[in-house]
């Protein structure tokens, strides 16, 4: 009898500590369970921020806009901001791709004309803007139109250059073909007094480097050009910043039609009188450079 109670007792122990077993081994998988879940978040965050990093294309904010080295020193803030803003003006942003080189190039070739043959490519992580920027030599100013020509007579809009030494042009022939931004301004007058302030700006560099006469030229007046208002009066005249004639004469390349000093000869009376009084601005009101220095005629050798 005390065996059968013995294996009674035991038997009430084990079916006792049964269900405390059965919760240990509950909470168990539980804790395993969110151990394994926490994991699994922690690891998905860390894939999708590497996801996102290496499809950085799909946002503006990891894409920038850089323009190529070596942009020349007068380019400024201004103009560099322009470009931004034309590079995205369709409002799709920057993503870095091919596609999105191609029509952020188209952007700017139709918006900016400031650059030159603009390309955009696609770089590890931006894209990159080339081109050759084309420099404003002379200003014109026609009834209520402002705005600059460059040496190729390629019309940009006008934007504030206080460091540049831009001539204005007078006296442009009114013609009922209105200029168009980023397109050359094909006509005879203007090419003349482009063509003039280029060998100027050339002649500086040789010349008076550390102080160009440029800085001196106001205006190129050109209203009586190729003789059109008085054959006799000077087709071509320079104003200084004090209001000082510079009579040139006839356009590059015509001085013998006219029986002028040669276009060497005035440039080197120029720059010898800019040299030896420092301004061509002065007492004097003009200065005289189409008389040659000597006239050859024929000699009868018989």
């Amino acid at each position: 009898m005390a065996r059968k109670n013995s294996k009674k007792r035991s038997s009430a122990r084990n079916k006792a500590r049964s269900p405390r077993s059965g919760l240990k081994i509950t909470r168990i998988l539980k804790t395993f369970v969110a151990v394994c879940a926490i994991g699994a978040i922690v690891l998905g965050i860390i894939h999708w921020d590497r996801f996102i990093k290496q499809n950085a294309s799909a946002s503006d904010e990891f894409v920038t806009l850089k323009i190529r080295p070596g942009v020349p020193p007068w380019v400024t803030d201004q103009l560099k901001e322009k470009l931004t803003a034309a590079a995205i003006a369709d409002g799709r942003g920057l993503t870095l791709d091919d596609a999105a080189a191609k029509r952020v190039q188209q952007n700017i070739q139709n918006l900016f004309v400031w650059l030159k043959d603009a390309r955009v490519r696609t770089m590890h992580d931006h894209l990159l803007v080339e081109g050759t920027w084309r420099m404003p030599l002379v200003r014109v100013e026609m009834g209520l139109d402002r705005f600059y020509v460059d040496r190729e007579l390629v019309v940009l809009d006008l934007v504030d250059m206080p460091h540049l030494p831009i001539i204005a042009v007078r006296g442009l022939s009114a013609i009922p073909a209105e200029p168009l931004p980023g397109r050359p301004w094909q006509r005879d007058d203007l090419a003349a007094a482009v063509a003039l302030v280029e060998l100027l700006k050339q002649s500086d560099r040789e010349k008076t480097p550390e102080n160009p006469l440029l800085d001196e030229i106001a205006s190129v007046d050109v209203s009586n050009y190729n003789g059109r208002e008085n054959s006799r009066a000077p087709h071509i005249v320079l104003y200084t910043t004090g209001d000082t004639e510079v009579i040139w004469g006839a356009e590059l390349g015509k001085w013998q039609r006219h029986l002028e000093a040669t276009d060497a000869e005035k440039l080197a009376k120029l720059y010898a009188y800019y040299k030896e009084y420092g301004s061509l601005s002065g007492d004097v009101k003009y200065i005289n450079l189409r008389d040659p220095q000597e006239i050859h005629l024929p000699i009868d050798r018989y």
